[in-house]
Formats: C-alpha cells, sequence, structure tokens
C-alpha cells in the first residue's frame, strides 16, 4: 500500500535521484491525478543545481520532474517497480523569479497529471511559494519504457 505522506527518506527510496539530488523533502498529498510536495533544499549553499550566482529559476522544472517522478512511482501497483521515463519536453513555461534561492520558506511543488498512456504522459506542474504565488509553471512531456541509446564502442 502507497503511503499518503512521506518524509525525504521515503521519496528518495522511490525516485532515481539519490543523496543531495533528491531535492524533494515531503509528500504532502497525491491521488491518480495528482501530486503536491514540499521541498527548502532550494536554500541549501550546496544544492547540487546551484551555481556561483545561484540557484537559477529554471531549476524549478527539476523539482517538479522529480514530483512527477514520484507520482510514477506511487502509482505503480504494490511491489512493482515503477516504470521508468524520461522528461522529453517543457512546454509554455513562466517564470516569476530569476533566483530560487531567493523565495523565503519551502517551494510546493504540484503537477496533475492531463493525459498519458503507456508510452507517454503530459503533465502541468506549477511551483509557488508559501503563499501561493507562482514561482514556475508549466506544461512537461514524460516518455515512457523508451531506453536510452548508447554510443556504439568504437572500432579499432
Amino acid at each position: 500500500m502507497n503511503p499518503q505522506i512521506l518524509d525525504h527518506a521515503g521519496i528518495a527510496q522511490r525516485i532515481p535521484h539519490s543523496g543531495r539530488m533528491c531535492l524533494l523533502d515531503a509528500l504532502q498529498r497525491w491521488d491518480a491525478d495528482q501530486i503536491h510536495c514540499s521541498a527548502v533544499s532550494h536554500h541549501d549553499a550546496d544544492n547540487p543545481l546551484r551555481s556561483a550566482g545561484g540557484l537559477l529559476a529554471p531549476c524549478a522544472i527539476e523539482y517538479a520532474a522529480q514530483a512527477m517522478a514520484l507520482h510514477g512511482a506511487l502509482l505503480a501497483p504494490d511491489g512493482a517497480a515503477a516504470t521508468p521515463g524520461y522528461l522529453a519536453s517543457v512546454r509554455g513555461v513562466k517564470l516569476s523569479v530569476a533566483l530560487l534561492n531567493t523565495v523565503p520558506g519551502a517551494l510546493h511543488v504540484h503537477a496533475q497529471r492531463l493525459a498519458g498512456d503507456a508510452r507517454q504522459i503530459l503533465y502541468q506542474f506549477r511551483v509557488s511559494d508559501e503563499q501561493g504565488t507562482s514561482i514556475a509553471e508549466g506544461r512537461a512531456t514524460v516518455v515512457l519504457n523508451t531506453p536510452i541509446p548508447t554510443p556504439a564502442a568504437a572500432e579499432p
């Protein structure tokens, strides 16, 4: 049975991102169509996505992608591994800040499944501050069950 809430460790067990790269701190709620997570890792000086100038706003897409990955894992039948997926595209992205690390408090990460099948899923996502003000929003396509091609070995 899948839990209704999770902490950072519980999230890290269910998504392919581990260690500091697991950016989400808590699963707040979810159902078959949507997920709501929160994170404070945008304040970490050692955030793996942070550049010398700070944590750039487009990194909010990675927060949303991790929420989508967690959603997929939670939807997997009990005992079954989540279907591997890859972020294939993002569209209509709107960013309202330059740096995520300047956003006080927690980030709230929402993703809603709009459509999908066994090959791909379309999500709408929104990352907001504690007051509900949108920081980033857009749509993302996740492609499922598609192996990443590996380069052929060079011949001598």
